[in-house]
């Protein structure tokens, strides 16, 4: 990200701004506007849209007096700098257009062909649009070189994120004294090139589309989806409840531009996108897309026919009392926790003695800093330790009601100890299988009794992360499903259900995006930094993706793109060569000192 001009001597020369189409995001750029002390010119060719504008910029401002954001005199101020017109005559004053009027090239070229006219020769045109080319804009202007974009995001005043997008036509004198306006409004520049959805966008509506065709496969409910992405990856919003906010056919419109730019299938618009933009169906504003609202343009979600039921209709699942965990590492060691807490009996087995030791000292460690932080007490801490019983043999396994393997991710490794369980479980005892990437039913096959054989995808920390996958084959009985429902509830673990294909839920949309996002860096579009930052403050990831992809690990994720590209056999899905040759140079991210970013070692 760049950082803001250091002579502080000079503020940006951009006083006075026009600001075209007032709409909810014009709206909002007006206030940013006049509360950083420009003269806003507001213009809309309806003169009630205009009006309504004022009457939210009144509002808004109320409304920050009484949260202690304003003082009265400084509301009274920020509202006698704006002005309203229905003719872009009255911008011949500005030193800046910002036009945010719908997405087409037709409407938006008529207005840059009528600014031209009206328009000092050094005032910046910039367009607002998140899908159309700025370059083709441009290319329209009489002075292409004074015309960039300056994407906004909405809640425009709430915010910081802003996109500064250059054409190839665009002066860099341009660039810099928007970015430098940027800074002065409070927010975030970042530089980008001009394509479809530039960064932000481009990686999110790729990422909202594979979760709309997965709804439409039918492959899990958009409760599950949206959940899973939340309690998954700490997203503020689920991809369909977030579509729903956007409007489907705004979605729709970018991703249109995005498929025609890239020719990328992943950016082709889900079918069912069409659909129920052509059906009026476009999300809260409209009162129904995804979800069925209240009202039109309500937040409240109202049961419709595809809520799932409440109460527990399902099959009546089968005892569990004690658990059995293979393995020995971080995942094994916060799975047992998880279940010990809960009140299991937990046997944790490893391949000695030592290791299943260590695990259990690695649990006792982590309960002692739950006690410290006041989040247990030290005789509860005690009596979760004393549930948990170290084995050096999967032996131990002889009783158990339920066994859960959180082993390397591996398949053959993981064929040879569910062959080992098959033998050494009671009958009855339900398997699961942790994987993330491998297909459980190679895992079930492996055993005489692939009914009772089940997925069980926890998250990592295991104590902290609130979601379990439940994946079943076309083989797992109905109880087994139930059973696994049922523990998961009994261990606070919000369960989401899912067919047995590459990914489940959060990798299957994930990792694409991650992807898509080391392209970005690979064609040399956007940096690193700017490429996170976007992503955090215009997406609301708690972490950008490369930060994320370090944390993860570089082979991990090579390794999950290769399982999905395999099975998807979809080109978009082929891991980024940026990522490959990292993972060959032995930078893996964090835990080897280097990945996308290099670390201090420790």
């Amino acid at each position: 990200m760049a950082a803001p001009l250091s002579d502080s001597s000079s503020l940006s020369p951009l006083r006075t701004v026009a600001v075209v189409g007032l709409g909810t995001m014009g709206t909002g750029i007006a206030e940013v506007l006049a509360k950083a002390g420009r003269t806003v010119v507001g213009i809309d060719v309806s003169e009630a849209q205009a009006a309504r504008c004022v009457a939210a910029l009144e509002a808004s401002t109320a409304r920050a007096v009484e949260r202690g954001k304003l003082t009265e005199q400084e509301r009274a101020d920020a509202l006698a700098r704006v002005r309203t017109a229905t003719d872009l005559r009255a911008a011949a004053e500005a030193d800046l257009v910002i036009e945010v009027a719908p997405e087409s090239y037709e409407i938006k070229q008529q207005i840059f062909r009528e600014l031209d006219g009206v328009v000092r020769p050094e005032t910046i045109l910039a367009t607002g649009t998140n899908a159309l080319s700025v370059t083709r804009l441009a290319a329209e202007s009489a002075r292409p070189e004074r015309v960039l974009g300056l994407h906004f995001f909405n809640p425009a005043p709430a915010m910081k994120l802003v996109e500064v997008v250059s054409s190839v036509l665009t002066a860099p004198t341009a660039v810099t004294a928007v970015t430098q306006l940027a800074y002065e409004l409070g927010k975030e520049p970042v530089a980008v090139g001009d394509r479809p959805g530039f960064v932000a966008d481009g990686l999110l509506f790729g990422y909202l589309n594979q979760a709309a065709a997965m709804y439409e496969a039918k492959y899990a409910s958009r409760e599950d989806i949206d959940a899973a992405m939340r309690l998954g990856c700490g997203l503020p919003m689920g991809p369909l409840a977030l579509l729903d906010l956007i409007g489907i056919d705004t979605a729709r419109t970018v991703l249109d531009a995005m498929y025609t730019e890239s020719g990328d299938r992943l950016h082709a618009p889900a079918p069912i996108l069409k659909q129920l933009s052509e059906a009026g169906l476009t999300g809260r504003k409209a009162g129904r897309g995804f979800y069925t609202y209240e009202a039109p343009g309500s937040a409240d979600v109202v049961r419709d026919a595809l809520t799932p039921l409440s109460g527990d209709l399902r099959t009546p699942g089968r005892p569990v009392r004690s658990v059995g965990v293979a393995g020995s590492g971080t995942m094994a060691s916060g799975i047992a926790e998880v279940f010990a807490k809960a009140g299991y009996e937990v046997v944790l087995a490893a391949r000695s003695e030592e290791k299943a030791e260590t695990a259990k000292a690695r649990i006792g460690k982590s309960l002692a800093r739950s006690v410290d932080k006041g989040r247990m007490t030290a005789e509860a801490a005690a009596e979760t330790l004393g549930r948990i019983t170290p084995a050096g043999s999967y032996d131990a396994f002889a009783d158990v009601d339920l066994a859960v393997e959180a082993v390397a991710e591996d398949l053959e490794i993981k064929r040879q100890l569910f062959a080992t369980l098959d033998k050494v479980c009671k009958p009855g005892a339900v398997l699961a299988t942790t994987t993330s990437s491998l297909p459980v039913v190679a895992c079930a096959r492996a055993t005489s009794r692939p009914q009772d054989v089940i997925g069980m995808h926890f998250f990592n920390p295991a104590p902290a992360m609130k979601l379990v996958e439940v994946v079943r084959t076309v083989l797992t009985s109905d109880d087994v499903h139930a059973t696994v429902r049922e523990v998961c509830g009994k261990i606070r673990k919000h369960a989401v259900d899912c067919g047995d294909r590459a990914g489940f839920i959060v990798n299957a949309l994930l990792f694409p995006y991650l992807n898509n996002a080391i392209k970005m860096v690979q064609d040399h579009y956007a940096s690193l930094d700017d490429i996170d930052a976007a992503m955090k403050l215009g997406g609301g990831y708690p972490m950008g993706p490369f930060e994320l992809l370090d944390v993860v690990g570089l082979d991990v994720s090579l390794a999950i793109e290769r399982v999905l590209h395999r099975e998807f056999r979809d080109p978009g899905l082929a891991p980024a060569p940026l990522l490959e040759h990292l993972v060959a140079a032995g930078c893996l991210g964090r835990k080897t000192g280097r990945g996308f970013r290099e670390y201090a070692r420790r």
